[in-house]
């Protein structure tokens, strides 16, 4: 399930094709990780680093290539998309050890060119943008590196599946097989129960809010992760953390498993499109 998996309508894959791709190998926190780094013709002085989905337990490197060539072409900076330890290897916490290696890698691209102000940015969609609320946790713990924001399309926050879309949603428009993937996904990563309380694993339990990131929080009507992402948004916002929570309507589906489209993607693109031109006016 994701925003990765439907085709685009030929004017974004025209954008798509303007954008060069090299393959990058990235030292994580126990080895090295595949990545894939997008640079769009003209790229402004910024890099965003995107993780995928996957449930924690699946590689969705190559699916997400298409989006985030078009993100790239949109917002006009480059992006790199980042495996990371999935749960049949190693559970919690080696993947969000791999999120912040990565993302300190990412701080050190940025230094090297030479860009004086935070120009980083952390994305990812589903189990990817938990990994994005955790490093963007760990990067503030941690002493860095400094985020200009954080964009957290419909995260995965609460392993215990306890939001009331998680159970509502999902009996209609194929949210039956989006919860149980979630409780699959949770049960591989989080084999340990104690570690369901951890904010490193769930950012929902963290009592310390302030001094991250601006952010952008992006949930769907018709998904059953729709209610995590707005009571984080929510802590966020209360913590004082410039917080923009937009709900994505819902759409129609031919196929219920497709719940994300090309259309969902492109309203997707166009609020990371929108949040990021406010990073640059505020500058």
């Amino acid at each position: 399930m994701g925003l990765e998996q439907a085709d685009l309508p030929p004017d974004l894959e025209a954008l798509a094709a303007q954008v060069k791709m090299r393959r990058q190998a990235v030292k994580g926190a126990q080895r090295e990780l595949a990545t894939m780094l997008f640079q769009p013709p003209a790229a402004a002085e910024g890099l965003i680093v995107y993780f995928p989905g996957g449930g924690f337990i699946a590689d969705e490197l190559e699916a997400c290539e298409l989006f985030c060539r078009v993100l790239a072409a949109r917002v006009g900076l480059t992006v790199l998309a980042s495996s990371y330890t999935l749960a049949t290897e190693l559970p919690f916490p080696a993947a969000v050890e791999d999120a912040h290696a990565v993302l300190s890698w990412a701080g050190r691209y940025c230094k090297r060119k030479g860009w004086k102000s935070p120009r980083l940015i952390v994305a990812g969609l589903e189990a990817g943008g938990n990994l994005a609320a955790v490093s963007a946790l760990m990067a503030r713990d941690r002493g860095g590196p400094a985020l200009a924001a954080q964009i957290l399309m419909m995260p995965m926050l609460d392993p215990g599946l306890t939001t009331c879309s998680m159970r509502t949603v999902a009996a209609r428009n194929g949210g039956v097989e989006a919860a149980n993937a979630c409780a699959k996904a949770y049960r591989g990563y989080l084999p340990h129960a104690i570690d369901r309380a951890h904010p490193y694993a769930s950012p929902l339990q963290s009592s310390r809010m302030k001094h991250l990131p601006p952010a952008l929080i992006l949930s769907a009507d018709d998904d059953p992760l729709r209610d995590e992402a707005e009571h984080y948004g929510a802590k966020l916002i209360a913590a004082g953390v410039p917080t923009t929570v937009r709900r994505l309507a819902p759409i129609a589906l031919d196929d219920p498993d497709a719940r994300c489209s090309c259309a969902r993607k492109e309203s997707a693109l166009h609020e990371v499109e929108s949040f990021i031109a406010g990073l640059r006016a505020d500058v």
